[in-house]
């Protein structure tokens, strides 16, 4: 029987750095078997972050939030998954708002409180977290080591790729950006570093379908 892999776009532009890097993900998972499910947040229902109704902390409903919304199918798709893609643009040096919102109720979902069990998730899945940034990569370790962590913790065992300094438009000169970036230098780093990136998250994608639950 093959893995069941869900794949979350936290994007909205699609054809683009993230989108790209996620879909080259889910081919690496397809590749090693794995059949794919795939949710794109902006184009969702209407849904919210965590609403603090505290239903998941009840017995009967740990480990399932049960606020009924546009990321619903989501979260159970993740609760029954054998693995977790997810990708998101940096917006102002974060992740983007939908992305915050899934994970406010992925996470908060297992959270228990108790200090033996802290959390209650009793499926973990591995996870591939990428996130693309207009800012060099190296400007968000703390910032994606907090999520990996916390990923890891809550959900499953987390690798992550992060792409830095991104094409964000094809053609820079016909805005007054050219100030600010180096839309040549840009251009050449998306011709050439990004497909390694597309490489990576291939491979990645595949060695998360490929391993042992």
């Amino acid at each position: 029987m093959s893995k069941r892999i869900v794949v979350v776009n936290a994007g909205p532009r699609k054809g683009w750095n993230t989108d790209t890097l996620l879909s080259e993900a889910a081919k690496g998972a397809e590749s090693a078997g794995a059949t794919v499910e795939r949710f794109d947040l902006f184009r969702l229902e209407r849904y919210t972050g965590c609403i603090s109704c505290f239903g998941c902390k009840k017995e009967k409903f740990k480990g399932h939030c049960i606020c009924r919304d546009g990321l619903t199918p989501v979260l159970d798709a993740i609760r029954e998954s054998d693995g977790m893609i997810i990708g998101s643009p940096n917006y102002l040096s974060e992740m983007t708002a939908s992305f915050r919102a899934l994970y406010e109720r992925l996470i908060f979902q297992n959270l228990t409180y108790n200090s033996d069990t802290p959390c209650c998730n009793a499926h973990p899945v591995p996870v591939l977290l990428i996130m693309t940034s207009n800012a060099p990569d190296t400007m968000y370790s703390e910032l994606v080591g907090r999520y990996q962590q916390t990923l890891s913790f809550f959900v499953g065992p987390t690798d992550v790729l992060v792409s830095g300094d991104t094409l964000q438009i094809p053609d820079y000169s016909k805005t007054d950006w050219p100030w600010y970036f180096d839309g040549a230098a840009k251009k050449q780093r998306h011709e050439t570093v990004f497909p390694l990136e597309m490489a990576k998250a291939r491979r990645l994608g595949a060695a998360l379908a490929g391993e042992e639950q």
